[in-house]
């Protein structure tokens, strides 16, 4: 399989040469395997220079830096603010692309930090790659609003895209803590009673707020975004006292049953590594089509780096190829096609 390309081109699809890799399947696991690009290389190289150093978190600070280090969305995605189910956020989407299908999209960061500025790249390339229209959501964030503001929030616009869509016309994705939010909201409207969207992925997602899955010393060195004491800090902020294994905050010990398809991906250098191979084996036992794919040597999030490495267009294809599939819907056409 093609790893993908170094950036999204007008078309929508990619503009630049591909490196080779292949993925290897073993029932619902698949091992994506390439040769690292310069590029990844590079970034891989940036990321650890800059690896922060055990201390106190000032959320603040974070979120300053998390807004001035974010990429501009790319050249043909429009961004139009709006409010769905009384939450605020923003649209992304393309020209001549089908509206009659959406992706909520839930930003990580921690539940502290993030919004559709510092994830609107992202969001705006899974809008590229699936060809339907993305709302990011900015959901309520912590310390100012711990558990369960997100959560609500969430289920919110999924409430009001459902109206407006259908159910059967949503797909829900969402990164890191956004990735556990994703599955919280699927939970969540489930005991609701509401129908299950068509799909939904999630990108390294943080499902375990306990921590009690990221303890392994040889994954905590290989992975320079997902510091440990930073996220036991970040949960802490998030709880707000509520027991850390608490089903709707952390998914990976609930009852997953009754959940529509669900794709995770994961790398194999961040410290979620074990943590979605335990909760995809949990979904499956319930029930659930869930399907891991395992990145080699790819760092937490790595989907962000579109503007910069090849393996991140590549891994944003793949989601796009795989909620596609759930609508039953073709790939996206040039203009003029």
């Amino acid at each position: 399989m093609p790893t993908g390309a170094s950036r999204f081109g007008k078309s929508g699809r990619c503009q630049c040469p591909r490196s080779e890799g292949h993925a290897t399947a073993v029932g619902w696991i698949s091992t994506w395997r390439n040769v690292p690009s310069t590029e990844f290389l590079r970034l891989r190289t940036a990321l650890e220079r800059n690896r922060r150093p055990p201390g106190e978190v000032d959320v603040s600070a974070f979120r300053t830096a998390l807004e001035r280090s974010a990429f501009p969305v790319a050249e043909d995605v429009r961004v139009e603010p709006a409010h769905i189910g009384g939450v605020p956020g923003a649209w992304l989407s393309q020209p001549c692309r089908r509206d009659d299908r959406a992706v909520l999209y839930l930003h990580g960061g921690g539940y502290v930090m993030g919004s559709s500025t510092t994830h609107g790249r992202l969001a705006g390339d899974i809008a590229i790659a699936v060809g339907v229209p993305v709302f990011i959501a900015d959901y309520r964030l912590a310390p100012e609003h711990p558990f369960p503001a997100a959560l609500e929030d969430a289920v919110h616009a999924y409430g009001s895209l459902r109206g407006r869509f259908g159910s059967e016309s949503i797909a829900v994705v969402g990164d890191s803590a956004g990735g556990g939010l994703t599955v919280a909201t699927l939970l969540a409207i489930r005991d609701r009673g509401w129908p299950q969207p068509a799909a939904a992925a999630c990108m390294s997602p943080w499902l375990d707020l306990s921590l009690r899955t990221h303890d392994d010393e040889s994954l905590a060195a290989l992975d320079p975004i997902s510091l440990r004491h930073e996220m036991a800090q970040f949960a802490a902020i998030y709880l707000n006292g509520v027991d850390a294994e608490m089903p709707l905050a952390s998914p990976l010990f609930a009852d997953l049953c009754g959940l529509p398809p669900l794709l995770v991906h994961v790398g194999t250098a961040e410290l979620g590594l074990h943590e979605a191979r335990l909760f995809t084996e949990r979904a499956r036992a319930a029930g659930v089509d869930a399907t891991l794919e395992v990145w080699l040597d790819m760092v937490h999030v790595w989907h962000a780096f579109t503007a910069r490495v090849p393996e991140a267009t590549a891994a944003v294809e793949r989601v796009g190829s795989y909620i596609r599939d759930q609508f039953d819907q073709e790939p996206p056409t040039t203009d003029g096609s």
